[in-house]
């Protein structure tokens, strides 16, 4: 009999077309004053004017705090909290990608407990008062960022992305409609949908995987490789979103709990220090990452190559090879770049190799991995991830 798990998850999750009706009702019995993260996008796009009327119907106001451009900062964290405590607010929602989510995750645990973002790391400092109520409501397939604990902040000091974990970030309610996923562009859908099944693919192969995770993570596996292309050369099909919406959520569900593995160890500092967007950066590792860990897990690699092709008959082994094969046909008709094609500097990259593999594992996300690699195995595996090529192999 194993050891016993823990299992979090957010209080209340809605998903489903149309649950984006439900932001009145939730904040009105969280509060009466919201703060809404999102960016303009978002805003262009009518759907924070839209919650702002949703509020208003159950007697809930709202100010906006628009500012999150890019992946998020220690300043888009600083600038929105400041907003919150000057307008007295008592609530917080995220409309839009993990980047808005994850500020505001900052903003709901500081308002309550103090000090820099950054204090948090590592469990140096634990968040010990309960967070403001937090209701994220994602726009994307693919951060999961709706229904973890997890938040990711860059350090604008330093250019280190600093990955904090605590249930204190957990938001305590989730919003998934796939509506709100349609107007995302098809470069979008593939990064986060190859996010999302990164999440998947790493929980199921984390050395801290569960039942309870093995089970949301082949779930989400299956969904997301499903549904994932129709997505991405169909924006509008309502079912492939709605598919790739429950796909991502269950990813995130399953990541939080099982933790993430080597693919996000070594893409914060890409990301950090290059500004490639969180997803795109997972997307480009994915395949030469799994290619490095496969012997260390033939058996749940040959799972996940099975959900690519269930009518195979093969060895584990051949199975095994079959999921790396099948990732990489995938990120080729999702048209993924490297990070060469992305337009990194080969000089500037290679000057920051030792930064990077030392980043990464003080992530602690690589020692989850099946094959845990060394600082000198990272830098050569950063080295194969530069200009790594797809090349198409016949699938069986």
């Amino acid at each position: 009999m194993r050891a016993f798990s823990n299992f979090r998850s957010p209080k209340n999750i809605f998903y489903g077309k149309n649950a984006f009706s439900q932001v009145g009702k939730e904040a009105s019995l969280k509060g009466s004053k919201a703060l809404i993260i999102s960016d303009k996008i978002m805003d262009s796009l009518g759907y924070v004017n839209e919650c702002q009327n949703l509020l208003t119907k159950e007697s809930v106001s709202s100010i906006t705090y628009l500012g999150v451009a890019s992946e998020p900062t220690d300043q888009y964290v600083s600038e929105s909290l400041e907003l919150f405590k000057q307008e007295n607010c008592d609530i917080v929602i995220s409309i839009g990608g993990g980047s808005c989510i994850d500020t505001a995750k900052a903003v709901a645990v500081l308002a309550t407990n103090g000090g820099f973002i950054g204090d948090y790391m590592g469990g140096k400092k634990i968040a010990e008062q309960a967070p403001i109520p937090h209701i994220a409501i994602p726009t994307t397939a693919g951060t999961g960022s709706e229904a973890t604990d997890v938040t990711v902040i860059t350090n604008t000091s330093n250019d280190v992305k600093m990955m904090v974990k605590q249930p204190a970030f957990m938001p305590e309610v989730a919003i998934v409609d796939p509506l709100l996923t349609i107007s995302s562009p098809k470069t979008v859908t593939s990064a986060t949908g190859v996010d999302a099944l990164s999440h998947a693919i790493e929980a199921y192969l984390s050395k801290r995987a569960q039942p309870m995770t093995d089970t949301l993570a082949v779930s989400a596996m299956k969904l997301i490789i499903k549904n994932l292309l129709t997505a991405y050369n169909d924006g509008g099909n309502e079912d492939a979103r709605e598919a790739m919406s429950l796909g991502s959520l269950q990813a995130g569900l399953a990541f939080s709990n099982a933790s993430v593995c080597l693919v996000h160890g070594m893409s914060r500092p890409i990301g950090a220090l290059f500004h490639v967007p969180h997803g795109i950066s997972n997307a480009m590792l994915l395949p030469a990452v799994l290619e490095f860990s496969k012997s260390s897990c033939i058996s749940r690699l040959a799972d996940i190559g099975r959900i690519f092709k269930p009518e195979s008959n093969v060895s584990d082994e051949e199975a095994a090879e079959l999921a790396v094969t099948s990732i990489k046909e995938l990120c080729l008709q999702l048209n993924i770049p490297n990070l060469k094609g992305w337009g990194i500097d080969q000089k500037a990259y290679n000057e920051v190799l030792e930064k990077m593999a030392a980043d990464a594992i003080d992530s602690g996300s690589p020692a989850n991995n099946p094959r845990v690699p060394s600082h000198t195995e990272l830098v050569e595996l950063y080295q194969v991830c530069y200009d790594y090529q797809l090349a198409v192999q016949e699938i069986r």
